[in-house]
């Protein structure tokens, strides 16, 4: 029965083995594709061969029988190996692995973890206790220890110096990198505090037992902080601007304290409080002026109080940055379109762009107070917008063409845009996009790029597309498996003045399918904002330019990129590049560029919490060039904002898992619960190799000493 199985299991690969050497206790088989009748006749092959060398009697008169006979064998065999091997015989083996269920300890390893009196406790005496417990489960589990809060990774301490705690992270790591193992239990040792991510009760975690360590203090101790800053991180020149702070203080009743916002040495607010209640909080609204342009360094500061939990949660920089003036966007639309409120929020989303969305009946009189005009479906047959047309020859304003079924053809042609369209049927393509990589302009992020050929498509003409000038494509049109030499969205412009033609509309279903596919809208948002500031920018005509955030956390690193013109305004990154970082106490912090394909790129690592500038410079072969900036890190307090652990939150999820809570002092129980577990047991992996026999280095060896023996035996008996 044993061998029959397998011969079934053989027909699954549409091969037939009928020749196999097997038995219920071996784990190698011998099996070959020709019938087993081919067997015997490689046997008789060989003994006829050997019988025809060695028949002639006479030749081994004197000779002793044995000699004979060994000789006839050798050759037997080794005619007979040959043949068989012309078969095409495999080898077939089975071997079996076993698999311990996995264990996985996941340590918060986030800062609030020591807001308690029991910090030392966590820093010394609770990792020895967990190494035990592992240790002791390591014949049961395979154990993994990972630390998690704003990141996971797999570590074997705890130092405790993450900056947020994130659920989600955590949840999406486990079910990504643990998927296809044999996953027993998890076990979370958290005090339940989370400022990032979604509430593990509502996460979809791994389908197994979630045992829970509850850490840190419930119980409620004397602290006053600054809970929350509620301000907008980007403020106009001249404007009032407000700047809402939430103070909290618990078992404070009585106690008077003092807050103060400061801007270095200078002291733009302050008030005192008394704190009437153990459980008081309050929203202290101040108004600022926008007087100068740049990056503002706030600092909140609460008094200190006696016997206060934590000092670090008093203070709170924030950083505002102060701008001229907002960009104007006006979205001037043939008739409503759901289009529209997709790009008025992708595009308002940048807290530097106003849209002002009209239709014809209420066209604004001069354009030229708007930085980019975005027409959708315009110029149609029924509005053909004249005012434009005759301010467009002289604009000094961007444009945005969206192409759709509304748009007159001949019209827009006649606007000077990047492309033109001629079409003599009034038909309509489904037409999805397709990246051109030779596009120069701006770069999008590696995610946005993958996201993008699997948006659905859009309703763009049917027609010859011609272009005009020196355009940009930064998408092709595809249809099926097909990508044209057609244009979907395309920059030109000439003098400084910018135009786009995106040649489709319904660009409002790749906004759903951004948040279908990946729960959010940021690679809609990206391509919409980057089209925007592109067409917005008036031409840089610097040769030398940084690119960079003008705000990092503290717990990413700093990204730069620089860019090299030559004199005919193409790409180059041939000399080094050169930076120099100045933090607010003057020191100084030297980098290197490295060079990318066409431009150059920097890794300055994590910074710590402030205010930097930067000079950065290239010897540009005829001139030296320079480019200075600035921008801050935010520090990340968001662990300061809470002290008292929610060990019903950690209670809840081991129970809704079917496992159970247990406290830093119960490591022993926890053990023994995991332990006792029967329903978390070793698997078994086989797995066949199959493996041609003619590959196998020792039949060649075989078959040498099968020839060498023979030879050497006839040349000693004096045969040869």
């Amino acid at each position: 029965m044993f061998c029959l199985y397998e011969v079934l299991q053989f027909r699954e690969y549409n091969c037939v083995y009928n020749f196999y050497i097997c038995a219920p206790f071996m784990k190698f088989q011998l099996i070959t594709q020709y019938s087993l009748w081919f067997v015997p006749l490689c046997i008789l092959l060989g003994v006829a061969y050997a019988w025809i060398l060695y028949r002639r009697k006479e030749e081994w008169e004197g000779q002793s029988p044995w000699l004979h006979r060994t000789l006839f064998f050798l050759r037997m065999s080794l005619v007979a190996l040959i043949s068989f091997l012309l078969l095409n015989p495999m080898l077939r083996s089975l071997s079996r692995e076993s698999e311990k269920p996995l264990l996985v300890f996941a340590q918060d390893n986030s800062s609030s973890i020591l807001l308690n009196k029991d910090s030392a406790f966590y820093r010394n005496e609770y990792p020895a206790a967990v190494s035990k417990m592992l240790d002791e489960l390591s014949d049961k589990y395979d154990v993994l220890r990972v630390n998690w809060g704003d990141k996971v990774e797999n570590s074997d301490a705890s130092d405790y110096s993450y900056r947020e705690t994130d659920f989600t992270r955590l949840y999406n790591e486990l079910n990504i990198r643990m998927g296809n193992r044999n996953m027993g239990a998890v076990v979370i040792a958290s005090d339940g505090l989370y400022n990032r991510g979604s509430n593990p009760l509502y996460l979809e975690g791994p389908s197994t037992p979630i045992y829970t360590v509850a850490m840190g203090d419930t119980s409620v101790r004397k602290d006053l902080l600054v809970a929350k800053v509620n301000f907008n991180k980007v403020v106009y020149l001249g404007n009032a601007f407000p700047v809402e702070v939430g103070i909290s203080a618990r078992n404070s009743s009585g106690e008077k304290f003092s807050m103060t916002m400061k801007e270095g040495d200078e002291v733009l607010f302050t008030r005192q409080f008394t704190v009437p209640t153990n459980r008081f909080s309050q929203t202290v609204p101040v108004i600022l002026d926008a007087k100068q342009k740049g990056m503002r360094n706030l600092r909140i500061e609460l008094s200190r109080l006696d016997g206060e939990v934590s000092y670090s949660n008093n203070v709170r920089d924030i950083f505002i940055e102060v701008k001229e003036g907002k960009q104007k966007v006006l979205l001037l639309a043939n008739a409503p379109h759901p289009d529209l409120a997709a790009l008025s929020m992708a595009i308002e989303s940048n807290g530097n762009y106003s849209v002002k969305t009209v239709y014809p009946d209420n066209v604004p009189v001069n354009f030229r107070e708007y930085n980019l005009v975005i027409l959708h479906n315009l110029p149609s047959t029924q509005n053909q917008l004249p005012g434009l047309l005759q301010q467009g020859s002289e604009a000094d304003f961007s444009v945005w063409y969206i192409v759709g079924s509304q748009t007159n053809l001949n019209l827009f042609n006649s606007m000077n845009a990047a492309v033109k369209i001629n079409a003599t049927l009034e038909k309509s393509n489904a037409v999805q996009a397709a990246l051109d990589p030779n596009f120069s302009l701006f770069t999008l992020s590696d995610i946005t790029r993958r996201n993008i050929p699997q948006f659905p498509p859009l309703n763009a003409p049917f027609g010859r597309y011609t272009f005009s000038g020196a355009p940009y494509m930064m998408m092709k049109q595809r249809i099926g498996a097909v990508t044209s030499d057609d244009a979907l969205l395309v920059f030109g412009g000439s003098g400084g003045i910018r135009n786009a033609v995106l040649c489709g509309e319904g660009i409002w279903r790749w906004k759903l399918d951004d948040f279908a596919r990946n729960g959010n809208f940021d690679a809609f948002t990206e391509v919409v904002s980057k089209t925007v500031q592109n067409l917005v920018v008036r031409e840089n005509k610097s040769r030398f330019r940084i690119l960079n955030k003008n705000e990092f956390a503290e717990n990413e690193p700093a990204l730069f990129e620089a860019e090299l013109y030559n004199n005919s305004y193409e790409l180059v990154n041939d000399p080094d590049v050169s930076m120099i970082l100045t933090n607010r106490d003057n020191k100084n912090f030297p980098f290197t560029f490295s060079k990318t394909e066409r431009a150059y790129s920097l890794n300055a690592g994590y910074l710590t919490p402030g205010t930097y500038s930067y000079k950065a410079t290239v010897n540009a072969g005829d001139k030296v060039l320079r480019a200075e900036g600035s921008f801050n890190v935010a520090e990340l307090q968001a662990e300061l904002s809470e002290s008292i652990a929610d060990h019903q939150l950690l209670y809840n999820v081991a129970e809704k898992s079917g496992a159970a809570m247990y406290y830093p002092s119960q490591l022993n129980e926890l053990k023994v619960a995991l332990k006792s577990r029967d329903d978390l047991k070793n698997i078994s992996f086989s797995q066949i190799k199959l493996e041609d026999l003619i590959n196998k280095k020792s039949l060649f060896f075989i078959i040498l000493i099968l020839l060498s023996l023979e030879w050497f035996i006839r040349k000693r008996s004096g045969s040869y």
